[in-house]
């Protein structure tokens, strides 16, 4: 399962037009911890900021469940879903809300593939909000982006000093 996380920088961002505005933008990135997600944002900005001053300003654990991204769409829209299962030991129904992020030009096409999206549901739901995100861009886990740099070489095995040997070491795990 993914864990998403909501990241928030602050930078200079040129315009259409050419002029250079200060602007603080939400960006989406899953990551295994904070720290993860600082570094893989920071990599982010480094490549999209020109000039490279940037300032991250929160990174948030994101509620979202999963992200449907598409060829093409103009915004990011979230939508929450309530689910209702039932509690068989209990005999009770049970409300399950949960939020997604979807691409696309416009509300009702965001809807269409939010239901095409969660086609694989078995459980009944209803769509009970959608709006534009605030999100500006998505960034997924990509496994090429942690391979291990040209020119590290681990060795795996701590080797003793020299001057010791085994037979000191198992000396002292048996006093």
């Amino acid at each position: 399962m993914q864990t998403w996380f909501e990241s928030k920088v602050k930078y200079v961002k040129v315009s259409q037009s050419g002029s250079e505005q200060m602007v603080t933008e939400n960006f989406l990135l899953d990551a295994v911890s904070y720290t993860d997600a600082e570094t893989r944002i920071i990599k982010q900005m480094q490549q999209m900021v020109k000039g490279g001053e940037f300032a991250i300003v929160d990174i948030k654990k994101s509620k979202i469940a999963e992200v449907f991204p598409f060829e093409n769409g103009e915004w990011w829209y979230k939508a929450t879903i309530n689910l209702v299962t039932v509690d068989e030991e209990a005999g009770k129904e049970k409300k399950i809300r949960a939020f997604y992020l979807v691409m696309a030009d416009d509300i009702q096409e965001a809807l269409n593939r939010l239901n095409e999206s969660l086609s694989f549901l078995v459980i009944p739901y209803v769509v009970s909000a959608i709006s534009v995100s605030t999100i500006v861009d998505v960034f997924p886990y990509q496994p090429s982006a942690s391979l291990i740099p040209e020119g590290f070489k681990p060795t795996g095995i701590l080797h003793p000093k020299n001057g010791e040997d085994d037979e000191n070491s198992e000396a002292n795990e048996t006093e």
